[in-house]
């Protein structure tokens, strides 16, 4: 039992703990057709399930066994699971009490997430990799609100215009880069780049942002030209086209400050 003494291990226990009451709170409730029910669903679930599969592999000591790079891959799912935990907030409503305890213990477990990502990154010796750098905690908190904006996507509006099909393609191409990053950097495999990752990663990021920055201004003006709010909408699909717009406008300054960061750490830090 000497694992459960360390802070980080208690810590994802913790997370444990929470995620799977609120996972049970909502489901207790009963089911819904929302997509960001299931999404919120999914993410308590998928959640609950990897930090146990963590905390088991390291109290048999199995991580060091495995082909990936176990730090790189605590600290990106801690940064996703962070992030994916808080929308449960979209549920809560005050005579339902289920449901605010639900949201109470998903924001419980999104603070304890935010404080393993934290942790892990003030331990220089022990976390190194890519996935704990800033650049790499942007790439997952990139590749999180294109998921967002995929949740909220509805094809009968967007289908019939090429000016939102473009925008569905900046979302959609954006988040494949970013989860083949992800996923190289687990896998141990961006030593086969045949080329400068710093340089690649550079432009893509300043790709991405002029490909993000036509979105945000394409996105709002087709999407609801001529659509105004029906008078009886909540949480209809309407309310979706500004969840899209709004984190399109997010994505847009997280690659922004993402290719700050960047530039300055290729073209203006000089290695030590």
């Amino acid at each position: 039992m000497a694992t459960v003494s360390v802070p980080l291990s208690v810590l994802r226990l913790l997370e444990v703990a929470l995620t799977c009451v609120s996972f049970s709170l909502v489901a207790s409730v009963g089911n819904s057709s929302s997509s960001y029910w299931a999404w919120c669903m999914f993410s308590w679930c998928f959640c609950c399930f990897l930090t146990l599969l963590i905390l088991v592999l390291e109290f048999a000591r199995l991580s060091a066994r495995l082909p990936i790079s176990w730090d790189d891959f605590t600290t990106a799912f801690a940064m996703l699971a962070a992030s994916i935990i808080y929308p449960s907030m979209v549920f809560s409503c005050p005579g339902c009490a289920r449901q605010v305890a639900a949201s109470v213990t998903s924001c419980l477990a999104f603070l304890a997430y935010c404080v393993e990502v934290g942790v892990t990154r003030a331990q220089p010796g022990q976390v190194s990799g890519f996935l704990s750098t800033v650049p790499g905690l942007l790439k997952v908190l990139e590749a999180f609100v294109a998921c967002i904006i995929f949740t909220s996507l509805g094809p009968e509006r967007y289908a019939s215009h090429p000016a939102l099909l473009w925008c569905v393609a900046v979302y959609s191409l954006c988040f494949i880069f970013a989860w083949l990053i992800i996923i190289l950097t687990v896998g141990r495999l961006l030593g086969l780049c045949p080329c400068q990752l710093d340089q690649v990663l550079v432009a893509f990021n300043v790709l991405a942002v002029l490909m993000y920055a036509t979105a945000v201004i394409v996105w709002p003006v087709y999407a609801f030209r001529n659509n105004p709010r029906p008078s009886n909408c909540r949480h209809c699909p309407w309310d979706g086209l500004v969840v899209v717009s709004f984190m399109t406008c997010v994505n847009l300054l997280a690659y922004i400050v993402d290719t700050v960061y960047s530039v300055r750490l290729v073209f203006f830090v000089t290695p030590s």
